[in-house]
């Protein structure tokens, strides 16, 4: 099985070609930051219109970096949901027309699955089952993963996710698009003592977020204060606030499931202060910690071929016509007959 991946769920277009005796041959990535930073944020519009005039060269691109004909592909693989509705469909019409024109299977592949699974791209990913952090703009979630298919979602955001939550306290901070890397940047100067903030839902049972709350206490503070020294001083409080509550989740995660690995993955895993937090986690309590390459903790075309191929190789297969689903719940997947336990 050689597969064609393609995510086009928000506002980066990632292709990329997995084999799945050889891995990953190679991939793509075209990301639309600099169209957006204007606006402050994703438009819908805009990048549904950016991932139409970017696809086919980007697919032109990874098979000559592959060196790769078209009809060396065996099955095509797309995000078809959770995301945004236009940019879906995007993809999934691409990838659907050619798989039909070239009598491929094809498979509609859940974004969240393609981040969890990012990690067996490395050359030694941890062994099933483990404990998975997928945290990014758009989610938040504490998972147990027992194979391909095998995922038992243990918490959950009720609100904002944290790289949301990063965003928007970026924006009221008035830092650029896009807020979170420039938060964690200007955190670093700042007074680690000045503030503490709360580290929501800790103080109770249970392994679900809440970072709606933190984000309007960072922004009173900032406001009360009327002072743009402590711009760097709330953004440190801030971040320490959502790294510490996300470790003290993994650590109550970890202690329910008995499990001794912890894979993070999202965009919000590349950064440095969570994988120091983390890591100190991990060194006491005996448990390994684990990330994909940076490449591969954003959005990524590389992720989704290698979820689609493993659905693909198991005899899964799409129908023809395609539908996307813009909200789509992780626990609704099921695993291919033959996926490893």
């Amino acid at each position: 099985m050689r597969c064609l991946g393609i995510e086009s769920s928000c506002d980066e277009t990632g292709v990329a070609v997995y084999d799945i005796d050889l891995g990953l041959l190679a991939q793509g990535l075209h990301s639309q930051i600099e169209i957006h930073a204007r606006y402050g944020g994703v438009v819908p519009e805009i990048a549904s219109r950016d991932h139409v005039r970017r696809l086919i060269p980007l697919v032109e691109q990874v098979l000559g970096e592959a060196d790769l004909a078209i009809d060396s592909l065996t099955g095509v693989a797309y995000t078809a949901g959770p995301g945004l509705a236009g940019a879906l469909l995007v993809g999934a019409a691409f990838a659907r027309a050619l798989a039909y024109a070239r009598n491929l299977p094809a498979i509609g592949v859940h974004h969240l699955e393609g981040h969890l699974l990012a990690l067996m791209l490395e050359p030694a990913p941890p062994a099933y089952p483990f404990l998975a952090l997928l945290v990014s703009g758009g989610h938040t979630l504490l998972v147990e993963v027992g194979g391909v298919g095998r995922y038992r979602v243990l918490g959950e955001s009720l609100d904002d996710a944290a790289g949301e939550a990063f965003d928007k306290t970026a924006s009221l901070l008035g830092l650029p698009y896009p807020g979170g890397p420039a938060l964690a940047r200007l955190a670093e100067q700042g007074d680690p003592k000045r503030f503490r903030f709360p580290r929501p839902m800790t103080g109770r049972p249970g392994l679900d977020f809440s970072f709606s709350g933190l984000k309007t206490h960072a922004a009173v503070t900032f406001r009360e204060l009327g002072d743009d020294a402590a711009r760097a001083d709330v953004a440190r409080a801030f971040e320490e606030a959502v790294v510490d509550t996300l470790a003290i989740k993994c650590r109550r995660a970890l202690v329910a499931t008995g499990l001794s690995r912890l894979v993070v993955a999202g965009g919000v895993a590349a950064n440095a202060r969570l994988r120091t937090t983390l890591a100190a986690l991990g060194e006491k309590h005996q448990v390994s910690v684990h990330y994909p390459r940076p490449a591969l903790c954003t959005d990524n075309g590389a992720m989704i071929a290698y979820a689609g191929c493993q659905r693909l190789a198991a005899g899964e297969r799409g129908p023809l016509g395609f539908t996307v689903r813009p909200r789509w719940s992780l626990s609704d997947l099921a695993p291919p007959d033959s996926s490893p336990e």
